[in-house]
């Protein structure tokens, strides 16, 4: 198997067992969402790696999805998912966003198919995950790395400053995420918030 798709098979694997999986593996972890890298590569689905390439997924990830770091009371080497959770209570160094002025523009990419159940639900729903997922413009690689895929082909912009004035939280990753939980009963974001709907192929989407 080559190097790439040896890096993308485990990277693949740590985002099912860091954002959805910790507990049902029996693992713990720390509030920020960190676990030993040792823990992991236990785990029968992980055995095969090493921690050498454990570090090199986090290096090389385009996205940024991983952090690691050095556990302060034992020493042990760690590793989380920056975002994507659907694991409850798990708080990984979210940066709350106050001004919108910092984020001009905001963007959650989607896709023509799944456009019809946002109109049934009334908005964006974070579904099983703890937060909507919102890019700060669109992907290009260099200052917009993560938030959404490249290839989605509906892009709604959001109107950040009249959802943090209606009391809509919103936050920044460590990797640059922009998320939002939604509203506390359904963790929906409704679509009154939205400034624009763009099918990339087509144009505008009436919102009407």
């Amino acid at each position: 198997m080559s190097f790439e798709k040896h890096n993308t098979q485990l990277s693949k694997a740590l985002s099912w067992l860091l954002r959805h999986n910790l507990l049902s593996q029996g693992l713990t972890c720390s509030p920020e969402g960190f676990v030993d890298v040792d823990s992991v590569l236990r785990l029968p689905k992980f055995r095969q790696y090493t921690v050498s390439q454990v570090q090199d997924v986090v290096r090389l990830n385009d996205k940024q999805r991983f952090a690691l770091r050095t556990d302060p009371h034992t020493g042990a080497l760690q590793i989380r998912a920056n975002q994507g959770h659907t694991i409850e209570h798990i708080s990984p160094d979210l940066k709350a966003i106050k001004d919108a002025t910092l984020f001009p523009v905001v963007i959650h990419g989607t896709y023509m198919k799944a456009w019809p159940l946002i109109q049934a639900a009334g908005g964006l729903s974070r579904m099983r995950r703890n937060h909507i997922h919102f890019a700060p413009g669109l992907p290009d690689g260099t200052s917009v790395i993560s938030g959404m895929r490249k290839n989605c082909d509906v892009h709604i912009y959001v109107d950040l400053n009249r959802a943090l004035q209606d009391g809509f939280e919103f936050f920044e990753s460590a990797n640059g995420v922009i998320l939002c939980p939604g509203n506390d009963e359904r963790g929906v974001l409704p679509s009154t918030y939205f400034k624009k709907v763009i099918q990339v192929k087509q144009g505008k989407i009436d919102l009407q």
